[in-house]
This record gives structure tokens, C-alpha cells and sequence, in this order.
């Protein structure tokens, strides 16, 4: 349709301490992530949003990662799926 397109990844902070997003990072300017800055406190649920610029037609495939507080490794969040012409 070639309008933005938005997803919630939720998750659950499942450790002892709180959590910080230090850096969400996705592989294009087609997709857009937006996240809290606040703490996440141990057993409560945080989301992060991201938003897809579906200006082309067809399929598309996009990764997103995610740096939390004291953890090296980013994790990795994916979307895809089929942008339709209206032409």
C-alpha cells in the first residue's frame, strides 16, 4: 500500500537486575525503530516499535538489532512480509 507499516516487539525482562535498551540499530533507512530509554524493572514487559516505510512494491526482509545493558551481542529482531501495488 505503500504507507508506513508498524510492529511491537514485546519482551520480558527475566533477570535478577534491571535493563537497559542501550541501542536499537536496523540495516536500512527504510525501517525505523523506537524505544524507551527508561529502565526496565526485573519480571515486567517492555516493547519496542518499529516502523517500515513501504514506499516499494514486493517482498522485503529487514533485520533490526538489539543492544541491551551489559550484554556484548546485539539480539536479533526480524520483519517481512509483501508490499501490494495499487497501480
Amino acid at each position: 500500500q505503500k504507507v508506513p507499516a508498524e510492529h511491537f516487539f514485546e519482551f520480558k525482562n527475566t533477570s535478577p537486575d534491571s535493563i537497559l535498551i542501550d541501542n536499537v540499530r536496523s540495516t536500512c533507512g527504510c525501517t525505523t525503530p523506537d524505544w524507551t530509554w527508561d529502565p526496565i524493572a526485573p519480571d515486567s514487559t517492555s516493547q519496542i516499535r518499529v516502523i517500515f516505510n513501504a514506499k516499494k512494491s514486493g517482498y522485503f526482509s529487514k533485520k533490526i538489532k538489539v543492544y541491551f545493558s551489559n550484554q556484548r551481542k546485539g539480539t536479533t529482531l526480524k520483519i517481512s512480509g509483501y508490499v501490494e501495488s495499487l497501480d
